[in-house]
């Protein structure tokens, strides 16, 4: 994986801000959600890597350009 520098961070927090609803589409790790669980981003940590509640309980964050996912429109 590679590192976004600050500015790449400064457009993740931007774009995924605290309590942004998301829709897993598919995510390549044995403990991930089903496709189609939603979530709730809690952060943007300092690799990059979207932190979310996921409704099923889990807190396995979103990798952008690896996991596929989206804003969820309310």
């Amino acid at each position: 994986m590679k590192f976004p520098g600050e500015a790449g961070l400064e457009r993740l927090r931007r774009t995924y801000p605290k309590g942004t609803k998301v829709r897993l589409l598919a995510m390549d790790d044995i403990q991930a959600p089903p496709a189609g669980t939603k979530g709730e981003v809690r952060g943007v940590d300092d690799a990059g890597s979207i932190l979310v509640s996921w409704e099923n309980g889990s807190s396995l964050s979103l990798i952008p350009g690896v996991d596929a996912f989206e804003i969820k429109e309310e």
